[in-house]
């Protein structure tokens, strides 16, 4: 059971006097300091929350409406501009960097009252899956502290799972909420690329990078992400979406068809992780739906487009971080020259490095035909068979992670192997569409999540049926 009653509950206590906002912050602060041996958050706005929630108590006296998230204490990413404490994207390079501004989606939850208390831990500049690369320590996973929380919003999901707060912000450009979400057992939501603005959040690849949010049910996400999506002139990427009212849920009023994706049940997919999504698949079968199976033929070959595609826009929004403007700068060079040289190498770690490298590599003259461009290709060949698969089916389902929580240090000498983490992840990232990891129950007692996807722009259908979905699960 969690330490906090769902959103709506929470927020209508506040603004009926039945609590204070003074009260949920001070009690998200307690616990994350009587649980800061699992390392999820980098630091706390301790100060400018409480002045808040002050601000949001006084409000409530007046007899105002202090919003649909009064009150309530959240967690952001440390990619997140917000004022309140540094924005470091858990990097060297940008260690002491105060933000200018907030990120949009920031704003957009504070204008509803919402009140962030941390920022969480992740891989640096969210380049991982493990949180491992993070610049400053490794987040542990809550059900297991020799294992990882899995990335890179690892410090948003493990800080779910320990209860310190009601909902937490990350980015997922390639599963980055989706996995931690899976193997920290909560629910994880990446929506349709564009749905919210990426404006104020570090960027990592600017075609796949997006804004999403974590908490403890479908219900709460709901709300989330109803509150921070919708078009923001900072960022052109954005979409306007015809129904955004997430949380307002209807039961289907007709038979669904699921497509169980085949590519994702294949080899390297641990058993138990798959026999427990055949399991959930026939549970819909037995409630009346229809689930059949489903090929994507390009889906093998998702992965490695990706790490091409990936690691050059990277190259690209870390050309920025040269020394002169801001973030990290070499004091002790001799030359401009020197300068840029001795800023970037210490102040990036080597994940960094090698998607720069890999990212250089794959544009430079000579090369980009062979590969930066042919990734482009079977990336709009897969577009056009998950377009085609939707016409068969609603949703498509699969695992949410191939694995369970793997131990700390396993992978950290062999990136490759990492990289194959993200397997039945990127796809959705590639392709644009929305996707949400669902706690599944556990194996071998670790959590496991199951995957479900919709069309671009399904959004409300997808979180709706993710609803219907959750509750026949936890049946």
């Amino acid at each position: 059971m969690s330490n906090w009653p769902k959103i709506q509950q929470l927020a209508k206590e506040v603004n009926s006097g039945k609590t204070s906002a003074a009260s949920l912050v001070a009690k998200s602060l307690a616990l994350i300091e009587q649980k800061k041996e699992f390392q999820a958050i980098i630091s706390t706005t301790s100060d400018r929350a409480r002045r808040r929630a002050e601000e949001i108590d006084n409000k409530v006296k007046k007899g105002q409406n202090a919003g649909r998230l009064a009150g309530v204490p959240f967690i952001a990413k440390d990619n997140f501009l917000a004022f309140g404490a540094e924005t470091t994207a858990a990097s060297n390079m940008l260690k002491g960097f105060d933000a200018p501004y907030q990120a949009t989606a920031i704003n957009k939850l504070e204008a509803e009252g919402a009140i962030c208390v941390a920022k969480a831990n992740l891989d640096a500049f969210a380049h991982g899956s493990s949180t491992e690369n993070s610049d400053f320590f490794t987040t542990l996973n809550p059900y297991d502290k020799s294992r990882v929380p899995g990335g890179s919003s690892g410090g948003s999901a493990a800080s779910i799972a320990l209860d310190v707060a009601p909902f937490s912000l990350g980015t997922d450009t390639g599963g980055s909420i989706r996995a931690p979400a899976s193997f920290c057992g909560v629910v994880g939501y990446k929506p349709t690329y564009g749905l919210v603005s990426r404006s104020g959040v570090v960027a990592m690849a600017s075609s796949t990078d997006c804004i999403g949010a974590l908490a403890n049910c479908v219900e709460d996400v709901a709300l989330v992400m109803e509150v921070m999506s919708g078009q923001d002139d900072l960022d052109s990427t954005t979409v306007e979406v015809k129904d955004n009212k997430f949380s307002d849920f209807k039961k289907p009023n007709k038979q669904i068809k699921i497509g169980l994706v085949k590519e994702y049940l294949a080899d390297g997919i641990n058993q138990k992780v798959k026999d427990r999504v055949l399991s959930i698949s026939e549970k819909i079968s037995n409630n009346g739906d229809i689930v059949k199976e489903i090929s994507l033929p390009s889906l093998p070959l998702a992965l490695a487009v990706y790490y091409i595609l990936c690691p050059a826009e990277v190259a690209s929004n870390l050309s920025r971080y040269d020394g002169q403007r801001y973030g990290f700068s070499d004091a002790n060079s001799k030359s401009l020259e020197e300068s840029y040289y001795n800023s970037r190498s210490k102040g990036f770690g080597n994940e960094a490095k090698r998607r720069i490298m890999i990212g250089t590599y794959v544009l430079s003259s000579g090369y980009y035909d062979a590969y930066y461009k042919k990734a482009q290709i079977v990336r709009t060949k897969m577009i056009n068979e998950f377009t085609e698969a939707f016409k068969k089916v609603d949703y498509l389902i699969g695992p949410a992670t191939p694995t369970t929580a793997f131990k700390i240090g396993e992978f950290t000498a062999d990136p490759l192997s990492m990289y194959l983490n993200d397997i039945v992840l990127v796809a959705a990232n590639l392709v644009g569409i929305p996707s949400i990891a669902i706690p599944a129950g556990k194996v071998d007692k670790l959590p496991i999540g199951v995957q479900l996807m919709a069309r671009q722009k399904e959004d409300h259908n997808l979180i709706n049926y993710a609803k219907y979905l959750e509750e026949l699960i936890n049946a």
